[in-house]
């Protein structure tokens, strides 16, 4: 069929295509699918669209409920309040710095021990395996934790918040699946026989191949370093080292007040619409360097996960 298709007018293959005709069921099903993804998109899209147009509301029409789609009594005064805390720019350039340097370790952790794992002719490739996997399920616990880093001597400096989840055992295993299933043992092979190594297979040839999931990864790492804040309220004791997440919880919690202890009905609205303005502009400040960062990396996704899902 392909050498007939090939071998016809251009024209007159267009018209051969124009021809072939849906079915009943093919129409219905393209239908059905076609409205359950917009009403899926709709369903995603919305929360967004209302936090955002929240955040530039006034407070009054917040805590009204008034607020639908678009602003309503558009104004700024959620950001102006958030922006006048000092820390918030400071722990910006924090956070920024956390997650460039923990994703740069977490990538070179992860591809390295996925390209061990992956070498069929590791000894003791299946314990190692196991050991890597048993930590997916059991780990010492808060408290084991908070010790080892204090015996160590990282108390309070970056290294606290970049070494502890230096690799993801998952992202590791997806990584692992990936050169198994790109990369051939006759590519090695062929470059042991012109004397290539390890070191320079690795970095000429495996890094190159596996940009897709490298950049997959990069995401997946970059999101959780941005959203931490819990390792920084365990292990970080200066304010001028806090990342962005845990300056915008104290802002929020600072700003949280007690409607019982409030004797006036308006300063109650007031108090409560302003709470309300922070609270969406900190979700619209947390969340849009994700959001600026995820499109650059999203065409990589769909082949990056697929091929390192396809096999155990």
């Amino acid at each position: 069929m392909s050498g007939i298709g090939a071998g016809m007018p251009g024209n007159l293959s267009g018209r051969v295509r124009r021809k072939v005709r849906l079915s009943l069921g093919d129409k219905v099903f393209y239908r059905t699918t076609e409205v359950v993804i917009t009403l899926f998109f709709l369903i995603v899209l919305y929360p967004l669209i209302y936090v955002v147009s929240s955040s530039f509301s006034g407070g009054r029409a917040v805590l009204a409920g008034r607020v639908v789609l678009w602003p309503v009594d558009f104004g700024v005064e959620g950001y102006r309040i958030v922006f006048q805390y000092k820390e918030v720019f400071r722990s910006f350039f924090n956070s920024v710095g956390y997650t460039t340097l923990g994703t740069t370790i977490n990538i070179a952790m992860t591809m390295m021990c996925a390209y061990a794992l992956a070498r069929r002719t590791l000894p003791f490739r299946n314990i190692f395996m196991f050991l890597f996997t048993f930590t997916m399920f059991f780990n010492g616990g808060m408290i084991p934790n908070y010790m080892l880093i204090r015996n160590l001597g990282i108390m309070n400096t970056v290294w606290a918040l970049v070494l502890p989840g230096a690799i993801s055992v998952y992202n590791m295993i997806i990584a692992r699946t990936f050169m198994q299933s790109t990369l051939p043992n006759e590519m090695l092979e062929a470059a042991q026989i012109d004397g290539c190594n390890d070191v320079r297979f690795f970095f000429q040839m495996v890094l190159p191949l596996s940009k897709a999931i490298i950049a997959v990864l990069c995401v997946y790492y970059v999101v959780g370093h941005w959203n931490s804040w819990f390792n920084a309220f365990l292990y970080i004791n200066g304010r001028e080292k806090y990342p962005l997440q845990l300056v915008l919880r104290e802002i929020l919690i600072n700003n949280t007040f007690d409607a019982n202890r409030q004797m006036d009905p308006e300063l109650v609205r007031r108090m409560q619409g302003i709470s309300d303005l922070m609270k969406y502009s900190l979700i619209v400040i947390a969340s849009t360097p994700m959001m600026l960062v995820y499109p650059f990396a999203q065409k990589f996704f769909v082949r990056g996960v697929m091929i390192g899902s396809i096999k155990g």
